[in-house]
C-alpha cells in the first residue's frame, strides 16, 4: 500500500516538473510571439503613418497646383487694362500680345482662352501659342466652367477638367476692374489651363516628396492613389506613387539580427526541454526516499500523521471487512524521559513501535502521531474488544533497556469507519475516544460513540455560557466567616463562587474545572477578587480570603493583575489573603514561587488550603513561606469515624505550628469537632457550625447584630 503510495507521489512530483517545463515554453514562445506581433505591428504602423504622410502630401501638391493657377488667373482678370481692352475692337490681339503668346512657354499656364460677354463667342484661345479650340479639346463641360466664373463677385472657378490628350486643371474667372465704379455690364471671361504632363508631376513629385508619381486611369491596388475629380464630382483619373514603406525597409534591415534571437531562443528553449527532462529524471530517482521521510516518522520509521492521512485516503470501505483506528496513547512516558534520559524514551519508542505493528496478523498498518501517541490501522473480523485486549497486553509487562525496567501503560481510543467517513473525521473520532480514556483512568480503552460529540458540545456550550457569565456579573461571591478559636468572633471572610442560573445552581466544582480548562479561570479569578474586594471594603475590620487556582498562580502575569485591582480599588493588601491548593507546589513551583514572591512583598498574605490530603513536604511549607495553613475538611469529618482521627488531627496541627504557621480547621459541623481542634491548638474555626456561606447582605446584618451586642 505505502509503495503505491508513493509511485502516486512520485508521479505526482515528475508531472509537475513536466508541467512546469512545458508551462515556462509556452510562457517563452507567448512571448516571442507577443514580440513577433510588436515587430509586424510597429512595421505596419510606420508603413501606414508614411502613407498617410504621403497621401496628405498628395492632396497638398494638388491643392498647391490649384491655389497656383488660381492666383495667376486672378491676377490676370482683375487688371483694369484687361479690362478695358477686352470692351474694345481690339480685344483679341491684345489678349494674343499678353496671354496667347506668353502660352507657348510659360511655366504657369498651357493655354489661354478669352470668352466674349455672350458666354459662348471665343475671343481668343490660344494652347502653348497656338489658336485652338476650346469646346473641341474640352468639351461641352468647359462651358459650364465659364457660366459658373461669368460672375464678377466670384473668385476664380478651377476645376479638373477631362481634355483630348488627358487631364488638365483650368481656372476661369470674369475679366474686371480692379475696383468697380459702378453696375458693369456682362463681363468677358478669361481662362488659364494647365495640363497633367511629366514635367508638371515630376515637379509636384519634387516638391512634396512623392517619388514615382504618376497619372492613372485607374487606381492601383499596390500604389498609393489619390483621385481626381471634375467640376461634377466625378473622378476622371488618378495620381499614383509607389509607397516608400520605412517600416518594411528597417525591418529588412534588422531581418538578420532578428533570425539570430529566434535561433538563439530555439537553442534556450530546447535547452531548457533538456534540463528539464534531466531534472525530472533526477527528482524520479531522489522522490522515493524523500517521499517516504515525508510520510514517515524518522525515529520510528512508521506512518506519521501526513502519512497516515494518506494512507486512509487510499483504502477503501469493505464491507466484509471494515477498517478501525485506534490511537494509543503511552501512559508515564513523560516520566521515563525525566527518570531515564531522551535517549532511554527513544529506545522506549522503537520498541513499541515495533511491538503494535506486530501485535495482530490483521494490523494493515501503524503510525506515530507525536511524542507517545501511535495510531494502528486494522482491516479485518477481529472486534473492537479482541484488539483492545490485546494491545493493553503489550503493556502488562515492562520492557528492558539496556538493563533497566521500564514499566508504561496504554490509553486507547477506537473509531470505527462506516460510511463516507472523511479521514480526518476519522482521526478525530478516535481522538474524542482516547480523550475520554484517559479521563478515564490508566490503561483504559473507550470506542467512539455520538454521545461523545454530544457530551462535546454540551460542554462547549456550558464554555460559552460561563463565558457570558464573567463577562455580564452572573457569577456571584458569598462569604463564609472565619471566626476565632478562642473568642468566638468573625476575624475574617472566606469568599466563594456562586453560579446561580434560572434552570438552577451550577456548582463550583463544574464550572471552576471547567474555566481552568477552557482558558477563563484568569478572567473568573479576576471577577472574583474584584466582586469580593468590592464587598469587603464595607466591612474594614475583617480580613479578606480569596481561592486562587493553581493555573493562575503559574500565569506570570498574575500578581501584576492583583496588584492592579488592589490599587484601583484602594483596598489594603495587608488585609488580603490568597488560598493555593499543594497542586501549585507540585505543577510548576519556579513560577509559583515567583508569584507568591511579588505579592509577599506587597503585604499580601497565602495560606495553604487544603493542607493534608496531598504530598506537600515540610520542606516546601518552608520553602514558600505560608502565613497560614488550612487543614483539609477530611480530616476534621475523621474525628467522628475513628478512634486515631484526634491524633492524627493533633500530629498535623502540632507541625504547623513547630514551623511557626497559624491553623485553620475547614469543614466543622458540631461542637465535639470544634472542642477538640480548640483543644489542638487550632486558632481560627470554618464550618457550618460558625456560619454557611452567606450573600454580602446577609454578612453585613450579622455584623451589625455581633456589634449591637
Amino acid at each position: 500500500m505505502s509503495s503505491n503510495l508513493a509511485g502516486r507521489h512520485v508521479r505526482t512530483q515528475t508531472s509537475s516538473i513536466v508541467a512546469t517545463t512545458v508551462c515556462f515554453l509556452v510562457v517563452a514562445l507567448v512571448l516571442t510571439g507577443l514580440m513577433a506581433h510588436v515587430v509586424v505591428t510597429m512595421t505596419r504602423s510606420a508603413n501606414e503613418i508614411d502613407d498617410a504622410r504621403a497621401s496628405r502630401a498628395a492632396d497638398a501638391a494638388i491643392g498647391a497646383f490649384v491655389a497656383r493657377l488660381g492666383a495667376t488667373t486672378t491676377d490676370n482678370a482683375v487688371w483694369d487694362d484687361a479690362y478695358s481692352a477686352t470692351s474694345s475692337p481690339t480685344a483679341a490681339d491684345w489678349a494674343y500680345e499678353n496671354w496667347g503668346k506668353t502660352s507657348a512657354d510659360y511655366p504657369l499656364y498651357d493655354g489661354a482662352i478669352v470668352i466674349g460677354p455672350d458666354r459662348s463667342s471665343v475671343v481668343s484661345a490660344y494652347a502653348k501659342g497656338k489658336p485652338f479650340q476650346p469646346g473641341a479639346f474640352f468639351g461641352q463641360a468647359f462651358y459650364g466652367q465659364i457660366n459658373a466664373a461669368a460672375d464678377p463677385a466670384k473668385a476664380p472657378v478651377v476645376n479638373f477638367i477631362k481634355t483630348e490628350s488627358g487631364i488638365a486643371l483650368i481656372a476661369s474667372q470674369a475679366i474686371q476692374p480692379f475696383e468697380a465704379a459702378g453696375e458693369l455690364p456682362k463681363l468677358s471671361t478669361l481662362s488659364f489651363y494647365k495640363e497633367f504632363t511629366s514635367e508638371v508631376l515630376d515637379a509636384l513629385s519634387n516638391e512634396h516628396e512623392l517619388e514615382g508619381l504618376h497619372l492613372e486611369a485607374a487606381p492601383k491596388p499596390e500604389f498609393l492613389n489619390t483621385p481626381i475629380k471634375d467640376m461634377k464630382g466625378a473622378v476622371i483619373g488618378y495620381l499614383v506613387w509607389p509607397s516608400k514603406a520605412p517600416g518594411s525597409t528597417v525591418f529588412h534591415q534588422v531581418t538578420p539580427y532578428v533570425a539570430a534571437s529566434v535561433a538563439i531562443l530555439s537553442l534556450f528553449l530546447v535547452g531548457v526541454l533538456l534540463v528539464g527532462a534531466s531534472e525530472a529524471r533526477r527528482l524520479r530517482q531522489l522522490a522515493q526516499a524523500a517521499l517516504f521521510e515525508a510520510g514517515h516518522d524518522n525515529l520510528s520509521g512508521l506512518f506519521n500523521r501526513h502519512g497516515l492521512l494518506g494512507l486512509l485516503e487510499d483504502i477503501g470501505n469493505s464491507d466484509s471487512a471494515p477498517l478501525r483506528l485506534y490511537l494509543v496513547d503511552l501512559d508515564g512516558f513523560k516520566a521515563v524521559n525525566d527518570a531515564w534520559g531522551h535517549a532511554v524514551g527513544d529506545d522506549l519508542i522503537r520498541m513499541v513501535s515495533k511491538a503494535l505493528m506486530a501485535c495482530h496478523p490483521e494490523i494493515l498498518a501503524a503510525g506515530r502521531l507525536g511524542g507517545d501517541e501511535f495510531a494502528l490501522v486494522h482491516v479485518g473480523s477481529a472486534t473492537c474488544e479482541d484488539m483492545e485486549t490485546t494491545i493493553l497486553a503489550l503493556f502488562a509487562e515492562p520492557f528492558k533497556i539496556d538493563g533497566r525496567t521500564i514499566e508504561v501503560g496504554a490509553s486507547i481510543g477506537a473509531a470505527v469507519r462506516d460510511g463516507d467517513v472523511e479521514p480526518l473525521e476519522l482521526l478525530r473520532r478516535a481522538d474524542m475516544a482516547l480523550y475520554r480514556a484517559k479521563a478515564n483512568g490508566r490503561g483504559q480503552a473507550v470506542e467512539y460513540a455520538p454521545e461523545l460529540d454530544q457530551e462535546r458540545q454540551r460542554v462547549a456550550e456550558m464554555e460559552g455560557r460561563l463565558k457570558g457569565a464573567i463577562k455580564s456579573g452572573a457569577i456571584e461571591a458569598v462569604f463564609q466567616p472565619l471566626v476565632s478559636a478562642t473568642t468566638g468572633a468573625v476575624t475574617g471572610l472566606e469568599a466563594l463562587a456562586r453560579w446561580r442560573t434560572a434552570t438552577g445552581n451550577i456548582s463550583p466544582e463544574v464550572f471552576i474545572p471547567l474555566a481552568e480548562r477552557c482558558g477563563l479561570i484568569d478572567a473568573l479569578g479576576v471577577h472574583m477578587l474584584r466582586t469580593s474586594i468590592e464587598h469587603a471594603k464595607n466591612w474594614p475590620d475583617l480580613a479578606l480570603s480569596v481561592n486562587v487556582s493553581p493555573v493562575q498562580l503559574c500565569n506570570p502575569e498574575f500578581a501584576a493583575e492583583v496588584i492592579s485591582v488592589l490599587q484601583e480599588l484602594d483596598f489594603n493588601p495587608k488585609r488580603l489573603t490568597l488560598e493555593i491548593t499543594e497542586g501549585v507546589l507540585m505543577t510548576n513551583p519556579d513560577q509559583a514561587r515567583r508569584s507568591i514572591d511579588q505579592l509577599k512583598r506587597v503585604g499580601i498574605k497565602f495560606a495553604l488550603d487544603d493542607f493534608g490530603c496531598g504530598y506537600a513536604s515540610i520542606g516546601a511549607l518552608r520553602q514558600f513561606g505560608f502565613d497560614r495553613m488550612k487543614i483539609d475538611r477530611s480530616l476534621v469529618s475523621a474525628l467522628d469515624e475513628g478512634a486515631n482521627g484526634a491524633d492524627v488531627l493533633r500530629a498535623t496541627i502540632s507541625l504547623a505550628t513547630a514551623l511557626q504557621i497559624p491553623v485553620t480547621a475547614e469543614g466543622i459541623e458540631n461542637s465535639r469537632q470544634a472542642a477538640i481542634l480548640r483543644e489542638a491548638g487550632c486558632d481560627q474555626l470554618q464550618g457550618y457550625l460558625m456560619g454557611r456561606p452567606m450573600s454580602a447582605h446577609d454578612i453585613s446584618s450579622r455584623l451589625e447584630e455581633e456589634s449591637a451586642a
